[in-house]
């Protein structure tokens, strides 16, 4: 099953979402502002972006700026961060079985799909 982490406010999450519709291909929609995501689903995703927590993280953001830009931390606190912040994640992420992108440029779906 394919699953967006969508943020109905972001313009490139909107973008995402439209590409899924268009697809035609069923899929589940994760509103993650609003069931913050889990450490272990936080933890899955990252695993299959290949990237580390700090490269998931919306670095403008003012809570990232304020409490967490000239700190050393470690991928726990990150991602801790993400749960406690759930703004800060890079949106939209889209999970196809064994695979993911954050869709930015939202085209960069079209290759999961």
């Amino acid at each position: 099953m394919i699953k967006i982490y969508h943020n109905p406010r972001c313009s490139k999450s909107r973008d995402g979402l439209k590409i899924l519709e268009e697809s035609g291909k069923d899929f589940q929609i994760v509103k993650y502002l609003d069931v913050p995501m889990k450490k272990e689903e936080i933890k899955k995703v990252l695993e299959l972006l290949e990237i580390s927590a700090e490269e998931l993280i919306r670095k403008n953001e003012k809570v990232w700026k304020e409490n967490y830009k000239d700190k050393e931390l470690s991928e726990d606190e990150i991602i801790a961060a993400m749960q406690e912040h759930p703004k800060l994640i890079e949106r939209p992420i889209v999970v196809n079985n064994e695979k993911a992108v954050i869709g930015r440029p939202p085209e960069k779906i079209k290759d999961l799909l």
